[in-house]
């Protein structure tokens, strides 16, 4: 990315951030956001920040399954809670490429690690999806968001289908691509990288014997992170049903897409604080269970991260600067 693009979107996510934050604490009186948190139950507080490393574990081992069998690498789990701390504390989500070279110096081709990436997030995007759907049929919200989870169900579906194609009959959807693209080659070649790239990813889901233990591990991820929620509106004094939690989620699923500063700050408290809206609770305390709920994710998945570079001996500014490769590699 050229030098000064880079730094628009840089600031962009940043001003964004900073608007965001400024809008959630305007009017808000910030002493009772205060005593909310010195209110924190501890013990669920700690249950809850369990629950997220053990969702980031499960996220490992599935991760682990969408490799190629025999090729998948040693250290995942560092590997991802080193990329998740790169997102929490460098721009442009650049723990994304932290993960990606921390995963290919254990063996695999980068292009390889990068396939299972583009299926994992299309994973996550698949279950946030069901996630909003199942909280917006149960929830009564405005016709506008209602409207816009409608959309992103119908992509959701598209995506879901697009993925099982091209699981099934991988060389007549390149040839399909290629029909259509053949006479502007160089859109063609990008096309064509992108859609081997996702094919080379989704060849653990044409095998039974990988599908189900990654099927088995995606529930498992997303059980942790529920749980993980839920408890963090106990520690926050919440007394509030599985409902609101999946409801949280669905809207920081979607807010952490949006540009924003590292570690999504002000996303998903804005996210969060829309999200409790439609349960009834006061904007303080849904900012204050919005401070705590990050703190307490950001924190632990920070210093894990950077402790375990030192495990790696990874430098994070090299390894953040290291171009991603394409899939022709």
């Amino acid at each position: 990315m050229p030098g000064a693009a880079r730094l628009v979107k840089i600031l962009l996510g940043i001003a964004i951030s900073v608007a965001l934050l400024v809008y959630l604490f305007w009017n808000v009186d910030v002493r009772a956001v205060l005593a909310r948190l010195a209110d924190t139950q501890w013990r669920w507080l700690a249950l809850s920040m369990a629950l997220n490393l053990s969702s980031l574990w499960a996220r490992s081992i599935r991760w682990r399954h969408l490799f190629p069998r025999g090729s998948h690498p040693a250290h995942l789990f560092n590997a991802v809670m080193i990329g998740y701390m790169g997102n929490n504390v460098l721009p442009l989500r650049a723990g994304e490429v932290l993960r990606v070279y921390v995963a290919a110096r254990h063996g695999p081709r980068v292009s390889t690690v990068v396939a299972t990436l583009v299926v994992e997030r299309a994973l996550d995007g698949l279950a946030i999806g069901l996630i909003l759907a199942t909280s917006l049929t149960l929830v009564p919200t405005p016709r506008e968001i209602a409207w816009a989870a409608e959309v992103f169900g119908a992509l959701v579906f598209l995506l879901l289908l697009a993925l099982v194609v091209i699981a099934v009959a991988p060389l007549p959807c390149r040839i399909f691509i290629h029909s259509l693209t053949y006479r502007w080659p160089g859109i063609e070649r990008r096309l064509l990288q992108a859609f081997d790239v996702m094919a080379d990813g989704l060849q653990s889901m044409r095998r039974p014997r990988q599908l189900v233990p990654i099927v088995i591990w995606s529930v498992m991820v997303w059980v942790c992170v529920v749980l993980g929620f839920w408890t963090a509106f106990w520690a926050a004094s919440l007394d509030l049903p599985l409902l609101a939690a999946l409801t949280v989620i669905a809207f920081v699923g979607l807010g952490v897409s949006l540009p924003s500063s590292p570690g999504f700050i002000g996303i998903i408290q804005a996210a969060t604080v829309l999200a409790l809206s439609f349960f009834g609770v006061p904007r303080a305390d849904a900012l204050s269970f919005s401070l705590l709920l990050h703190a307490s994710q950001f924190v632990p998945v920070t210093v894990w991260g950077l402790a375990l570079l030192v495990v790696e001996h990874v430098s994070l500014s090299a390894a953040s600067q290291r171009p991603v490769v394409s899939a022709s590699e």
